[in-house]
């Protein structure tokens, strides 16, 4: 019911559920050489439910509404001046518009307190940005159907990464975000090590203070108010296939993607459930056959997603289409186990 195509006055379009497989099926079968051939396949692999595509998918697919595919992606890099600011406010407001989720870095601005130079006032702080894009965020969402969802990261060596780890326990501020630290692999050592942690910015040392006791805040914040998140950055980016050709400094809203500026969010599931030959009886199984070709099926419909889906901003088009990158898991493992 919830990715169920209605009209604007809210009336269904798709009366029954393979409705909207046959709309997401032959969407999707558009980018093939021979439509007809992969609409039925792609159709097969969604009946029953047997392949789950990400939300956007289901709803957006074939709906000639000028929305986004993709369920999130991670925006570009936010300059340190207003002009650079607010295009990238701008830029958040049309992807969230077209019912993606964004992820940004708020490191790169410089922290509270800080003298502005051109303008001889003080900085107001990443915080406070962040305040302006929360609002942004409850304002898209109050004029559409699906709720906000954004992620702020910022590294564990920021000035203001104290005021960060502890922002949401001040009632109503910034609801509309996941919070995560970037932790580096010199802040562990220093950790382990109980050495002095130096908070930098643009080169300048604001202060000290011994690593551990950021790390305490850091984990004591996420034991009682389940936040701020861990991301070890170093690790990530040390790990990334492409390092060659970008640089993370940030995930989707839901943490569990790290992508480059621009990058998107493209995910569906495999349900097991759904593969169990002869299942509650003895020698039930899943059935590997069924699921290598449902697998070559999947792929092949998220890669399609790629040509099909609007995006919001031509740098992310550019991203998505040059890398190509997918994420294709497995849901139902524990129902197929009891099966």
């Amino acid at each position: 019911m919830k990715y169920r195509l209605k009209s604007p006055d809210g009336r269904p379009v798709d009366k029954t559920i393979d409705d909207t497989w046959n709309r997401v099926a032959g969407a999707l079968a558009a980018k093939e050489a021979d439509p007809e051939v992969w609409t039925p396949r792609f159709k097969d692999a969604l009946t029953g439910f047997k392949f789950l595509p990400a939300g956007r998918i289901i709803s957006g697919a074939g709906t000639e509404r000028m929305v986004t595919l993709f369920n999130c992606f991670v925006m570009g890099e936010i300059p340190d001046d207003m002009s650079g600011i607010f295009d990238n406010l701008k830029e958040a407001a049309l992807t969230m518009q077209q019912g993606g989720g964004i992820g940004y870095d708020f490191s790169t601005l410089r922290p509270k307190g800080s003298l502005v130079k051109r303008v001889g006032a003080d900085a107001s702080g990443p915080l406070s940005f962040m305040d302006v894009w929360d609002s942004m965020c409850r304002t898209i969402m109050s004029a559409g159907s699906r709720r906000g969802a954004m992620m702020a990261t910022m590294r564990c060596d920021h000035p203001d990464i104290e005021d960060f780890i502890a922002a949401k326990r001040e009632p109503g501020r910034l609801r509309m975000f996941n919070l995560s630290v970037l932790v580096t692999d010199d802040f562990m050592r220093a950790v382990k090590e109980d050495a002095p942690w130096e908070l930098t910015f643009g080169g300048t040392a604001y202060r000290t203070l011994p690593a551990r006791e950021l790390w305490d805040k850091i984990m004591r914040g996420t034991f009682a108010y389940a936040e701020p998140g861990v991301i070890f950055i170093d690790r990530i980016n040390a790990r990334n296939n492409l390092n060659y050709c970008e640089t993370i400094h940030a995930t989707n809203p839901c943490g569990e993607q790290p992508l480059p500026p621009y990058g998107a969010c493209l995910l569906g599931s495999v349900n097991l459930a759904r593969l169990v030959d002869r299942p509650f009886e003895d020698g039930a199984g899943v059935d590997a056959e069924a699921l290598d070709k449902l697998v070559r099926t999947a792929v092949r419909m998220m890669d399609n997603v790629v040509d099909a889906s609007n995006f919001p901003l031509e740098a992310q088009r550019h991203e998505a289409q040059a890398k190509r990158r997918i994420g294709l898991g497995v849901t139902g493992l524990a129902d197929a186990l009891i099966m």
